[in-house]
């Protein structure tokens, strides 16, 4: 095996990896977090949220998806680049999947998060906009949730064909 090969499969290894890492991420709160909120008082659970959306970008959990995200277009730019190499149409799906996943954080899910630390927990017209985050988060979130899975398993593939 040369060294490109051995390169290439273990960044591609890495972005599978990233990948599942932060789909299990997104897998939680879809599959138990979110749920959870939805139980608390409005008040409450913006709250919690606020203090979840706090947290989150850590430097930890931001290498994980923007590193992986790196990853991910580095392998579709060689996919692009070496399109006669058999692992290169499961190393565009799983950047695209992965990349997908980064977009829709982007462009859906960090405004509402942006508008949701603006509200005043207690005030009463936080009350539908909670109940409306909740339900377009959650349904959000399930997609970047089958996208990184997705990706994941792409880059599983690839990795297993570039050996």
């Amino acid at each position: 095996m040369t060294q490109t090969f051995r390169n290439l499969t273990g960044f591609t290894t890495i972005a599978a990896v990233g990948s599942g890492l932060a789909g299990g991420v997104f897998f939680a709160f879809s599959s138990f977090v979110m749920p959870a909120l939805r139980r608390l008082p409005s008040a409450t659970g913006i709250s919690a949220m606020q203090s979840i959306n706090k947290q989150a970008p850590t430097p930890v959990f931001m290498t994980l998806l923007f590193g992986t995200a790196a990853v991910s277009a580095g392998l579709g730019v060689h996919a692009v680049m070496h399109r006669d190499e058999p692992q290169a149409a499961w190393l565009m799906a799983g950047s695209l999947s992965y990349l997908a996943s980064i977009v829709i954080t982007g462009a859906f899910h960090v405004p509402r998060n942006d508008a949701l630390m603006r509200l005043e927990p207690n005030a009463s017209e936080s009350v539908h906009y909670w109940t409306t985050y909740l339900s377009q988060w959650t349904a959000g979130n399930h997609v970047r949730t089958v996208t990184c899975a997705a990706a994941a398993t792409f880059f599983t593939v690839a990795a297993r064909r570039s050996v």
